[in-house]
């Protein structure tokens, strides 16, 4: 959940003010809104999906983060932390860099929550589409077996909905996961048999 402080910072203010927060805060064109922390489903299917990209992108160039790491949308002036982000640009990825934030991603991940989920579906969705190397943003649900991936492709974006007994397509990693994989220890169960 945000909570807005009313505060209208420049971009630069924002970052110097974040990097000495104890708290978490996302930035909206001038605007700081703190972050609440998740439930442990949540952190645990960020984790579960962070770990398995992690694995499958080993040695690949690409490096994934999770929920500490900003990502700028320049065009937009707005900060977010996502779940879970994957990069393959070098200047996100050099060791020398003095920014805190990565910009070039590929892959976004956020799991919903009922205080976020308008936000990750609407205000983030618009805004991660204007990142350039972002071919996919998948929403996952913390309360049942469900996943959306939006895919950037010719045409625009599309949409594909995994159900419980699905295997989830990563185009961008080109790796399938299990349903089973990423919802491991979160206490998310199978959904009851119809009768």
């Amino acid at each position: 959940m945000k909570h807005a402080i009313v505060l209208q910072l420049s971009e630069q203010e924002y970052l110097e003010t974040e990097r000495a927060s104890q708290v978490r805060h996302e930035y909206v064109a001038g605007e700081i809104f703190a972050m609440a922390g998740g439930s442990k489903a949540h952190n645990t299917i960020s984790l579960n999906m962070a770990v398995l990209l992690r694995n499958k992108l080993r040695d690949s160039g690409c490096q994934t983060f999770i929920a500490d790491m900003k990502v700028r949308i320049a065009t937009q002036a707005r900060h977010y932390y996502p779940d879970v982000a994957v990069t393959c640009a070098p200047g996100d990825l050099a060791s020398d860099s003095p920014r805190d934030y990565i910009e070039s991603t590929v892959l976004l991940v956020e799991v919903l929550s009922p205080a976020t989920e308008a936000i990750d579906r609407r205000e983030k969705m618009l805004a991660y589409r204007h990142i350039a190397s972002l071919r996919e943003y998948v929403l996952i649900d913390q309360e049942r077996r469900w996943v959306e991936v939006y895919r950037r492709n010719e045409a625009g974006w599309s949409a594909d909905i995994f159900a419980p007994d699905d295997e989830i397509t990563l185009e961008s990693a080109d790796m399938q996961i299990s349903m089973d994989d990423l919802y491991a220890g979160s206490g998310v169960a199978w959904p009851e048999p119809q009768s």
